[in-house]
């Protein structure tokens, strides 16, 4: 079955990034001149996917209404004959069909994911955390989705960490699967570790935001307990699907940033800036010519 929704968790506080995020999401930060979030959607279109379903929280208005119509500023740029900028705005709106959902509490990505159930239907779907912001010629999200069906189970992005750094993530153990069409980049999983302790991890293979998951999830979802913090962790679930299905971990090609950080985000912007071609060359320049 075709991979045709994808569920983008989008109510979380972004604490790390106040005062900035006090009146406004942090997925609403720009990258260059497009907020987080964008990325993420546009990274979903790109593979395929036809409709987006954002889940929310309050204090989240302004992630509906930069994909809403903008009538007032439309007309404004019309008459101005800035037809560029309409291009841009009217683009926004025609992404993709968009549907929000809200999550009342904060109990954690699994619960974030678990609120798309009734919108997702029996279907597998795409979760991307438009936090990690990943830098490919292919889609990150599309690749998982080739993964998807050429093994016919749920896949996760995973990437390699220095060991120190184990403990940050969710970590595999698992196989490499010989065969494939994407030259051994896929893993068979039969361990996956919630942020392991120095020394424990079953690899230096760690978990980053992008998965394409089969509905039984969402049975395992309402199975799992709240762990630490109190939150549902959508890595238990996936955990306890590797009980009755195949799940696989997909080495994805690009570059990752966790813009979720101050570093991340920092980093993001540039690498960004530098691959636009309208004022790259120059960025460049100016980067060059810094004292550092």
């Amino acid at each position: 079955m075709r991979v045709r929704k994808a569920v983008l968790p989008a109510a979380g506080w972004g604490t790390r990034f106040l005062p900035a995020t006090k009146a406004q999401p942090k997925e609403m930060l720009p990258l260059v001149d497009k907020p987080v979030i964008q990325y993420a959607v546009e990274e979903a279109v790109a593979a395929g996917i036809e409709q987006v379903i954002i889940v929310t929280s309050s204090q989240k208005r302004a992630i509906e209404d930069h994909f809403d119509l903008n009538f007032e500023l439309e007309h404004l740029l019309e008459e101005k004959g800035d037809i560029e900028r309409l291009r841009q705005v009217r683009h926004i709106t025609d992404l993709a069909q968009v549907a929000y959902i809200r999550q009342k509490e904060q109990l954690g990505l699994g619960h974030a994911v678990l609120m798309a159930k009734d919108l997702i239907g029996h279907e597998p779907f795409a979760v991307i955390l438009p936090d990690d912001v990943v830098v490919s010629d292919r889609p990150c999200i599309g690749q998982l989705i080739h993964a998807y069906h050429e093994h016919h189970g749920s896949v996760v992005a995973v990437m390699e960490v220095p060991e120190e750094e184990t403990r940050r993530y969710g970590v595999i153990g698992g196989e490499r699967v010989g065969g494939d069409s994407d030259g051994e980049r896929t893993y068979q999983v039969n361990q996956l570790v919630e942020k392991p302790s120095a020394g424990t991890a079953p690899s230096n293979l760690a978990v980053i935001g992008r998965y394409v998951l089969t509905p039984k999830i969402f049975d395992k979802l309402e199975q799992t307990q709240r762990g630490t913090g109190g939150e549902i962790q959508l890595t238990d679930a996936i955990h306890a699907l590797m009980d009755e299905q195949s799940v696989f971990g997909y080495a994805f090609e690009g570059r990752r940033f966790d813009a979720g950080t101050t570093m991340g985000w920092l980093q993001a912007s540039v690498e960004l800036a530098l691959t636009r071609p309208e004022f790259g060359g120059e960025f460049r320049s100016f980067l060059r010519s810094l004292d550092i």
